[in-house]
């Protein structure tokens, strides 16, 4: 199994560059960062300095999407990269939560980001590409063995469907393993229906992990506390999801969607962020369900049932106050033990 972390780009940048180099030391394969332009500073800007203090670790947006940024503009952005320093950077993509609702725009469709996962995939190896309306470019400079894989973040049955017909790999952000069980399978159902192999869509799941030093009564309240922010973020997708198909539909797992039944609003200035006051509705067992909470152990025990499901790709959201503890935590327990 893979591992990643996931950081906001919060100031200063050179802290998000020092803990994913701490990370890449600690045996961590992938950094990830949010990408939200207005809440955050520019992530691409800070992926080459990323890339310029690591030597093998790989990064990428957990999520862009084809709103905010033109097609052509994020593939030359992601070829540039890999021209630079190899072929280390991912483009998982999405509908655009935050940083579409920021700028008051509603999230992009599936039809627009099946288009730009074409186009982006296309234009990062060097192939012509149709950017609508019968305009086809191609990158010139482009080298030789260039490639630009497209993750897709998905939840709902559509968008499920559509990442196992199209995608390289498939970002689910939550660890909850019935629905990562629910969700992997429809996502290789959909490959295979497609003629394609499933084993060829990486699988990676996303979510909050905190490490206690044992797991008394205090520890993990305050490891809960810290980590209850994820409730919400997901419930923004979530809540999409009801008002689309409905409450208690066959479309959707109940397990993912009773919890918003209390959800009263979100105010993305405190999104992705402990403490968040919107998130107060998530319970303490969704975030038992969705994060990797406790000592060492017990992540160890939730990895290996994630990887028994197809999980590939474990990435650590890290926004809380024990970022650097947790990541060193990782490197000297779990990821040895999950090498294998």
């Amino acid at each position: 199994m893979d591992f990643g972390l996931v950081l906001q780009t919060d100031p200063p940048a050179s802290r998000v560059v020092s803990l994913m180099r701490r990370a890449e030391r600690n045996g961590f394969t992938h950094g990830w960062t949010f990408d939200s332009c207005v809440l955050w500073q520019e992530p691409f800007v800070i992926y080459g300095q990323i890339l310029a203090s690591t030597t093998k670790l790989k990064v990428g947006p957990m999520v862009t999407n084809p709103g905010t940024r033109t097609w052509e503009v994020t593939a030359s952005t992601f070829a540039t990269l890999n021209d630079m320093f190899g072929n280390r950077t991912v483009c998982g993509i999405g509908r655009g939560d935050s940083a579409m609702r920021v700028a008051g725009r509603r999230p992009v469709t599936l039809a627009r980001i099946s288009e730009s996962m074409r186009v982006i995939r296309a234009l990062g190896r060097g192939e012509e590409a149709d950017l609508g309306g019968g305009t086809a470019v191609r990158f010139p400079w482009i080298r030789p063995g260039a490639e630009v894989p497209v993750w897709m973040a998905a939840y709902g049955p559509k968008a499920l469907k559509m990442t196992g017909e199209e995608a390289d790999g498939f970002i689910l952000q939550l660890a909850d393993l019935y629905l990562t069980e629910h969700m992997v399978k429809a996502v290789k159902e959909a490959a295979v229906a497609a003629g394609r192999d499933p084993s060829e869509v990486t699988i990676c799941v996303a979510a909050p992990a905190y490490v206690t030093a044992d797991d008394s009564l205090q520890a993990l309240a305050h490891a809960r506390e810290q980590c209850r922010w994820f409730g919400g973020m997901v419930g923004n997708h979530v809540a999409d999801l009801v008002e689309k198909y409905g409450t208690h539909s066959a479309a959707v797992p109940d397990g993912l969607t009773d919890y918003v039944k209390d959800r009263e609003g979100y105010d993305y200035a405190h999104h992705g962020r402990s403490g968040n006051p919107d998130t107060r509705f998530v319970p303490d067992e969704i975030v038992d369900r969705f994060c990797l909470i406790g000592p060492a152990e017990k992540h160890i025990e939730k990895l290996e049932a994630l990887r028994a499901l197809g999980v590939d790709q474990f990435a650590l959201y890290g926004m809380h106050d024990a970022q650097e503890t947790t990541i060193d935590a990782y490197g000297a327990l779990v990821i040895p033990a999950l090498s294998g």
